[in-house]
């Protein structure tokens, strides 16, 4: 529960520096790669097979968590400008520019140290196209094998039996053999199943410290601090018995948090007087991510629930890994991630957060970049407004394009907005 200050000021919890403290040894490991012999298979946060990755003896590695990581270390921007050089366009995905332009420019990762080639290419397509196109600049970049995991996308809202049959045929024929080819090992459902154990536990706690922001007070903040809580789940550590441990201890500490009354930390200390509950769908801006996050802050405005860290799994929605039924509990995730949850469906995730964690509002913060999210959100916040009664806010700025964070217009919406609700509050008293 204590709290420390970072060499930039900022102050974390004990959980966002242990976090902090477990990525930085993965990427270390990954700079090794090479002389432990260990594979290195890069994929993506949505639809990850990490556990099936982990039960072969390989690293996972993601070049979306590179891209952010850069963004936060104000690096991005130097990386896209390599990339557009080489005749990538503005409008494409800031995070294949940065993450080409990173590979231009040495292919040294967000903490320094080199990333290793890939192995194996694991593409698990889970509604963003734009994955595709990336996964065939990396194939030309590094001349290696690829395996292609379609997930069929929700168009109507669910999966069917036969969608799942899809899926786990192509796991045993396709994915699996590849693991095997490039890994040198064979299959063993046993060692995936204890993998499977790892997960579900930590989606348990997860979810616990997630829904610990129905309190009043919230102890966290569901969109900025929950960066930071989801990244092991979301990057390497999901089925891993460090991973387990980690969500263990922060559902400790925020448990504390709760008991002791308290607000979430913040990037200036703990919020002591809690005046908005807000919801927010959108990932954030991570090249002023801080500066981001104190505009929320500075307005006491803390964020209960949001859409962006259910990227990496739906959990919160009553899904847990299921060692009992390993391929198929692998499929199952893939098709619930929430890029590959149609428009209807994340209109009801919007509206359920709502009313669960009794919010005030929410917010919509446009990607330039990112089609993934960004398309179709203004239906979105029509169609929110129109269900629950409660008007919403639109915000824009880009993932890690630090031309496209205007700083002064995004806080002069955020303030309109919060004063409106005080408007609404003070007319419902009347």
């Amino acid at each position: 529960m204590s709290e420390k200050k970072t060499s930039e000021g900022a102050k974390k919890d004990r959980s966002m520096l242990l976090q902090k403290q477990m990525i930085a040894e993965h990427y270390k490991r990954l700079e090794q790669a090479p002389e432990t012999g260990e594979p290195v298979v890069y994929t993506f946060v949505p639809g990850n097979l990490t556990e099936l990755v982990r039960s072969f003896g390989a690293l996972p590695l993601l070049p979306e968590i590179n891209a952010l990581q850069s963004g936060m270390r104000r690096r991005s921007g130097d990386f896209i400008a390599e990339a557009e050089r080489a005749g990538h366009s503005e409008d494409v995905c800031t995070y294949v520019k940065c993450d080409i332009g990173m590979i231009k420019a040495g292919n040294i990762g967000p903490t320094g140290t080199r990333l290793p080639k890939p192995d194996l290419l694991l593409l698990s397509y889970t509604g963003c196209y734009t994955f595709m196109k990336w996964f065939e600049l990396l194939r030309e970049e590094y001349d290696c094998p690829t395996v292609f995991f379609h997930v069929p996308y929700q168009g109507d809202g669910e999966i069917e039996p036969e969608h799942r049959e899809y899926m786990t045929r192509q796991l045993r024929e396709s994915v699996i053999p590849a693991l095997e080819k490039v890994t040198g090992r064979k299959y063993d459902e046993d060692r995936l199943r204890e993998h499977l154990v790892h997960a579900a536990q930590a989606e348990e706690d997860l979810v616990a410290v997630l829904q610990a922001a129905k309190n009043r007070p919230s102890p966290i903040d569901a969109y900025f601090g929950a960066v930071y809580y989801v990244g092991p789940i979301f990057s390497a550590f999901r089925g891993t018995p460090e991973g387990a441990e980690y969500y263990k201890a922060l559902r400790q500490e925020v448990e504390a948090r709760v008991a002791a009354g308290l607000g979430p930390v913040t990037p200036d200390g703990p919020l002591e007087n809690e005046k908005y509950r807000l919801v927010v769908e959108g990932p954030p801006n991570w090249t002023s991510f801080r500066e981001f996050w104190k505009m929320f802050a500075e307005e006491g405005a803390v964020v209960v629930a949001s859409t962006y860290t259910k990227v990496g799994g739906t959990y919160d929605f009553g899904f847990r890994h299921d060692p009992n039924d390993p391929l198929g509990t692998q499929a199952d995730y893939c098709a619930g991630c929430y890029t590959n949850i149609n428009l209807p469906g994340r209109i009801d995730m919007m509206c359920d957060y709502l009313e669960e964690y009794e919010a005030d509002g929410f917010v919509i913060n446009s990607v330039k970049s990112c089609n993934s999210f960004s398309a179709g959100q203004l239906m979105m916040l029509r169609e929110v407004e129109k269900r629950t009664g409660i008007p919403g806010a639109f915000i824009e700025s880009d993932l890690v394009d630090p031309r496209y964070f205007s700083a002064a217009n995004i806080k002069n919406r955020l303030e309109s907005y919060l004063q409106m609700i005080d408007a609404r509050r003070a007319g419902m008293t009347a």
